[in-house]
């Protein structure tokens, strides 16, 4: 079908501004996209809104997904179960909307596994220094957790080269700008437009920041 949307799976390092961009494609083109709702089994929050936040269910219910095979991917955090219902996604998908799922390294090759034809996105910011300067600049965590975010983007850059797109969050308006050109081209074919945006063009730089996030840990930068 050829306005039906794409499936895009973005990952990325703690503090790299997933979220942000997320919410700035979404401004720019609310049409065009549907962020993947979960669902979960844990208990609504104050303000959490059904359809919205997640959708909220038992753990038998749960349970009968997965039986059912109705979930895209799912994982179990602190005694809570969390999944994207693959029927939320086909919905999306058959109105024209790509479908945006934001899920770590595991879970991204779990999706490519089961929809080969999903397209995987990895933010970085443009060095492991301002990716250290993002997380310090929250100003709500301490060292010990930032090492060990830091720590789990080192292990995680491991991964990079299964992606197909590397997305260097600069600026969040730029970025949003790239994400959404990189699943159009994807759309209407036009991917030779963007070879210098595959992972495989950006071994050099990938290496760079694995070294970068290894001085880190290592106390050799500050």
């Amino acid at each position: 079908m050829e306005n039906r949307g794409k499936l895009v799976v973005v990952s990325g390092f703690s503090g790299a501004g997933k979220g942000t961009l997320m919410k700035e494609l979404l401004k720019q083109h609310r049409d065009d996209y549907a962020l993947s709702v979960s669902a979960t089994t844990r208990a609504p929050r104050p303000g959490e809104e059904e359809g919205v936040a997640y959708f909220f269910v038992s753990t038998e219910k749960f349970e009968a997904m997965i039986a059912d095979d109705e979930l895209v991917e799912y994982a179990q955090y602190v005694g809570n179960y969390y999944g994207t219902p693959k029927a939320y996604v086909e919905k999306q998908l058959a109105l024209g909307k790509s479908v945006i799922l934001e899920i770590e390294i595991q879970g991204a090759l779990k999706i490519k596994e089961k929809f080969p034809d999903a397209v995987l996105m990895f933010v970085t910011a443009p060095d492991a220094k301002e990716l250290y300067d993002r997380l310090i600049g929250r100003g709500t965590e301490t060292a010990d957790v930032i090492n060990a975010r830091l720590s789990r983007a080192a292990q995680e850059s491991a991964g990079i080269e299964s992606y197909d797109y590397l997305v260097v969050n600069d600026t969040v308006e730029q970025g949003a700008d790239l994400i959404h050109r990189l699943i159009n081209g994807e759309r209407l074919g036009n991917t030779d437009d963007f070879l210098q945006n595959r992972v495989s063009s950006n071994t050099d730089f990938i290496n760079q920041i694995r070294n970068e996030l290894n001085s880190f840990l290592k106390g050799e930068q500050s």
